[in-house]
Parts: C-alpha cells; structure tokens; sequence
C-alpha cells in the first residue's frame, strides 16, 4: 500500500529534478529557466523501502484571475489536497525569499502535513540558507541535492511516518511495535558479508564462497532479533572507484551506497587479518558523511593467532583513523562459526538507540556554560567569542545548533572540544554529531552583529 507525496516550492528550486530521482527516471523537463513545469504531472516513485505516488508541480506565484500562472498555481493547490504529505522545497544556496515566506505562511494554514526540504546543500555551500529556513516555521529542515542524490535518506526518515504500515504488519503495528531497524551490511569484497547474513538468519538465503564479488543486488532480508523487528540489507563489496571497470560492478556499487544511504545502522565489515584499510576507512567516512549510525564488525576473528596484539592494534587504528566518530563500537566475530553474533546485534541495538538520542535544552545550556568556563572560547582581534545559547534542532543523527557572536570564526579545534565533550557528557560514542554555528541576532550586543 502506498501514498501520495506532493513537491511544492517557487519557480526553479529542483522540484522537476527532485521527481524525477525519486521517480527513477528523467519524466520531467528540467531547465534553468524557471516556470519549464506547468501541469501536474504524477508518477510511481520509490525511496528505500518507501513505494509512494509522486507529483510534480509547477512553480509557486501569487497570481489570480485566468492567467496561466493563476492556472497553474490552480493545479498546485489540487495536487497539495490530493497528497498525504507533501514536500516543500527551497533553494538553499539562494537563501529564503519573499516568496518562500509567503507560500509557507499559506502551507501553514492547510490541513496537508508539510515536510520542509533545503536542495542544492551538495558541499555546503547550502548551510546558511538551510539555518534560514527554521524561521518558516514548518519544522527542521531536511537537507538534500536532488541533482546529486545527496541527503535522500534525511528525506526517507521525514517520510516514514506518512507511510502506511504493510497489511501483514498491521496487528504488530497496532500493538505498538517500531517499525524494523534497517540494518546495510558492507564493506570491501569477501570480508563475509553475505555469510554473516546467512549465519544471523539461520539459514542459506544468499550465495557465498571463496571468490569475491558474488553479491550484485542489494537484498533485503527480513530478520528478528530477540522480539526487535530488523531488516538486514546485504550489499556488494564497494572496492576503489579507480578499480571498477565493469558496468555491472558499477551498477552494484551504486545500489549498496543506496542501501547505505537508506539505512538507519550501518554494519561495516572487515578482515580481522586486515582490519581498516584505505576501504574501509573511505566506507566509514562516506557513513559518518551520511548521518547514519556504524558498527564495526570484525570478522575472522577465529583466524587470528594473537588475540591481544591484534585487538591493541585495531584499537589504535581506530582512534587515529576515525576520530569523527570516537567511541566505535568495534565488535570481534566469526561469521563462519557464529561466534559474537550477539554481542553485534546489542552493539547495532546501542548505536540505534544512541542515534535517536535527545539531550533537553536545559541539560544542554548548563553543559554549554560548564564547558566554555573550563575551555573559554579564543579571542580573534583582541574579542573574545560568546557561545550564547544552544538547542537540539534533531536526532538521527543528534543535530545541535549554537548561537554565537562571529561563528565564522570560531576554529575547527574548538569545534572539535565541543563535540568531543557532547560525547562523553550525554553519552553518545561512535554516532555522528552535527554541530551548527548560527550568528546572534541581538541588536544590543555591542556591535558584534
């Protein structure tokens, strides 16, 4: 069963490129001239798991009367009563406009469920415009390039809630079960993917062996794990993108970034014999990049003569490698034996939760006051920077934004102490955090703004 998502915005912002990645195929005329879309064009449209009708719409104008944009919005405002949720899109490298602030005060007003969307974030050229639109008014923001297939698991969570439950799910779901935790297992080609799948299911669901590169498809496999609800994804060995020559390995590749992408948790796989090489390092970062949760799963670990040496040493990699997400879960296993398969899916069980963590706003502030006391902020001209106040915008992954005097000049290591001390105060190893500096806006503070 299925549902109706409706893209809105003003002229120019994506919505055409936004249908037509979402419908998986160019349906849609897409050109920098604006007002290229008129009629509302409809289409089936997928996004993870998600199987949803999608429609386009043409560019949002405040016009009246029988002029054909008057006719066009007259067909927007059709499409946003036929959706179930739909989605608002702003141009974030331009900043809100008039325009958005008009058309997001009348969106407001309706009884459709508004998702707010910042597209063209692709390399953070888009972050102001993104902090910009938390002043709409319709929630936090969902950062996304449609051109660039960036941010669309941001866009899968906001969706989920919209989504009908499976008819086969349905007394679960009125029992008040979660929906399953996507679980992507990857990592470089034959580190045991597809047996760790197979052992965690208890049966032979997918192909393995001794030669690499047996897994092509991204599949899906429906799993539970002490009364929890999880889908298991394995996913292709992803090698250096130098190395892929193939089309068909490409194609692979791409599905099991998609599955990474979509995932909530990501389990990366490694060789014991070999554990965090230039791959896996690249896999981790393109995760952390993500947002999403990670475990490391060290396989073969029965295949290791020094148990000790080889734990010191993956331990240090750890620290010096990836210290964007300090605190790992690193989880030592067999898939071929079955060995540590429990303590893998409590880690990947801790990582969910921890993702999903949220720190009030009072517990935050008092950190925040404690934390700049002990490590005041550095002095830049002679002025030293104020840290005012500061909020969770999110979670999944935990997203915090801090109001501050002159953020662009806070340095990267300060930056580094905030996260760090996050971390270790609220409890939340191995899992991404998002720290924003947004500018004070106190008319009184000085001259600073």
């Amino acid at each position: 069963m299925g549902f109706t998502v409706a893209i809105l915005g003003r002229p120019n912002v994506g919505k055409s490129t936004l249908f037509n990645r979402l419908a998986g195929k160019r349906l849609a005329i897409v050109d920098d001239l604006p007002g290229v879309t008129r009629d509302r064009r409809e289409a089936p449209a997928s996004l993870g798991d998600l199987t949803f009708t999608i429609i386009d719409t043409a560019g949002l104008e405040d016009a009246k009367g029988e002029a054909i944009e008057a006719r066009m919005r007259a067909q927007t405002e059709k499409a946003l009563e036929l959706a179930d949720v739909a989605v608002f899109l702003i141009d974030a490298r331009a900043g809100l406009t008039p325009l958005d602030r008009h058309f997001a005060q009348w969106l407001r007003k309706g009884k459709t469920p508004i998702i707010l969307a910042a597209n063209k974030c692709e390399g953070g050229a888009g972050q102001p415009g993104m902090l910009e639109a938390y002043a709409l008014g319709l929630g936090d923001p969902v950062p996304l390039s449609a051109e660039h297939g960036e941010g669309l698991g941001y866009l899968y969570d906001a969706l989920l809630p919209y989504a009908p439950a499976p008819e086969s799910d349905a007394e679960e779901e009125e029992g008040g079960k979660e929906r399953p935790i996507r679980i992507a297992v990857v990592g470089r080609p034959n580190a045991g993917k597809s047996t760790l799948v197979n052992r965690l299911i208890g049966e032979d669901r997918l192909i393995t062996g001794p030669e690499a590169g047996l897994t092509r498809d991204a599949i899906e496999v429906p799993f539970s794990w002490q009364g929890r609800n999880v889908v298991l994804i394995d996913t292709a060995g992803m090698r250096k993108k130098a190395n892929i020559t193939q089309r068909i390995e490409r194609q692979a590749v791409g599905d099991s970034l998609g599955a990474l992408r979509f995932a909530q948790v990501v389990v990366l796989v490694v060789d014991a014999n070999a554990p965090l090489e230039r791959q896996d390092l690249t896999i981790a970062e393109l995760t952390e990049r993500e947002g999403r949760a990670i475990v490391l799963a060290v396989n073969k670990w029965d295949a290791v003569e020094n148990h000790r040496e080889a734990l010191e040493h993956l331990h240090d990699r750890i620290s010096i490698a990836l210290p964007q997400v300090k605190g790992v879960a690193a989880v030592t296993l067999s898939a071929l034996s079955g060995k540590g398969l429990d303590k893998l899916m409590q880690a990947v069980i801790k990582a969910y939760d921890i993702w999903n963590s949220r720190v009030s706003t009072s517990k935050m502030n008092r950190w925040l006051e404690e934390a700049t006391q002990r490590h005041p902020p550095p002095a830049v001209r002679g002025r030293r920077l104020k840290l005012r106040y500061m909020t969770q915008v999110s979670a999944r992954p935990p997203s915090f934004v801090i109001f501050t005097t002159r953020p662009e000049e806070l340095p990267d290591s300060y930056m580094r102490y905030l996260t760090n001390g996050l971390r270790e105060t609220f409890n939340m190893p191995g899992t991404p955090i998002r720290i924003t500096l947004r500018k004070t806006k106190n008319p009184y503070d000085d001259g600073d703004n």
